[in-house]
């Protein structure tokens, strides 16, 4: 087992990484001194495999817990899907001290947390991620958020939860697809803080699917970085900024393909690529860097090559982004492996390095 910490002061909290964990998320909640109802937020799939458990291990703890299910998938991440969760936390009388607890990937703890910011103004919430993706980013940090039709997270708080446990044999029934899309932000990690890491994966990429100990230790490591930016940056007025290399790019591949095409991951590895490309093309960093970062992508099964999406398309969804500013757009740029800046780049640069890709 390893436990790490997100230092936040008084609102500091765990992230437990052991294998089988999920059978003991009950004794872990009453340790945080959590007690009484809780609500189990999850999706029909997750839920055939794991609810049983998580829900008798919440029982022989002295939890209530009742089970709210949800679609799976993007598209479900919006306000009417979290107003029916709110639905089932009336009916079931959850009161401020009730926890809820996010069993699933990305779209459900996105959409739990959102929902336990905002149900009575606020209730304590449990991160138990069961995708790879959410294991290494999105369980961790305290972002939540729904899509909005124009923009991918536009309608969001920052809201932590009170602890992540992550068991990653879970990832053993995660679809092959999904697994992959989750190795994105791992990759992530190497490029913008630990050159040394970058190496690990390039050296283990092809035993990483494994879910052996290569694994678990980019987990932990993933999960080391996260916590260490977001110890020092909760809110992303700076340095957490640089966790969204390749997101710019991939959050417009997301919102003008239509959500759903692109799992979040993929999307994040062909961005990621064009950051770095788009990086080359600045003068930032050398080609070596993107054939590198190409390389080890494709190592692993992700896409790098940027879609068949018109020029325009990708510039209309980047102006919604969160992290537009005036008439300029925010990036976080590559300038060597484990170094990144972040750098605001008038919308003419973007567009034509768009145009240079159709070229190409």
């Amino acid at each position: 087992m390893r436990t790490l910490r997100v230092d936040l002061g008084e609102r500091s909290y765990p992230i437990v990484i052991k294998r089988g964990l999920l059978s003991e998320i009950g004794s872990g909640a009453s340790g945080l001194g959590l007690k009484g109802r809780a609500a189990v937020v999850t999706n029909p799939t997750v839920a055939d495999l794991y609810a049983d458990r998580v829900m008798k291990g919440l029982k022989a703890a002295g939890f209530n817990p009742v089970l709210i299910t949800i679609p799976d998938g993007e598209e479900y991440k919006s306000l009417n899907e979290a107003s029916k969760v709110y639905d089932g936390l009336v009916k079931h009388r959850m009161e401020r001290s009730s926890p809820i607890i996010a069993l699933g990937g990305g779209v459900i703890g996105d959409m739990a947390g959102f929902v336990a910011a905002t149900y009575l103004r606020g209730v304590p919430y449990i991160q138990i991620p069961t995708t790879l993706l959410a294991q290494v980013d999105s369980s961790v940090g305290g972002k939540t958020a729904v899509n909005h039709p124009s923009g991918k997270n536009l309608i969001g708080a920052f809201y932590q939860p009170k602890a992540v446990y992550i068991d990653p044999e879970v990832l053993k029934t995660l679809p092959e697809r999904e697994l992959k899309a989750g190795m994105a932000e791992v990759v992530k990690y190497g490029v913008i803080w630990d050159e040394g890491f970058f190496e690990f994966l390039e050296k283990n990429s092809g035993v990483l699917y494994s879910i052996g100990r290569e694994l678990t230790h980019a987990i932990e490591r993933s999960c080391e970085i996260k916590a260490e930016v977001v110890g020092k940056d909760e809110t992303e007025s700076g340095l957490r900024s640089i966790l969204n290399l390749g997101h710019t790019f991939g959050h417009a591949i997301e919102a003008a393909s239509g959500y759903g095409t692109y799992r979040h991951g993929e999307a994040v590895s062909i961005g990621m690529v064009m950051a770095v490309g788009f990086s080359a093309r600045l003068g930032l960093c050398g080609t070596e860097i993107e054939e590198r970062v190409r390389g080890l992508l494709s190592s692993l099964g992700l896409p790098t090559d940027a879609p068949d999406i018109p020029a325009e398309a990708l510039m209309e969804a980047m102006r919604l982004d969160k992290k537009v500013s005036g008439d300029k757009l925010r990036f976080i740029l590559v300038t060597g492996l484990g170094k990144v800046v972040l750098k605001e780049t008038p919308e003419a640069e973007v567009r034509e390095f768009l145009l240079s890709l159709k070229k190409g």
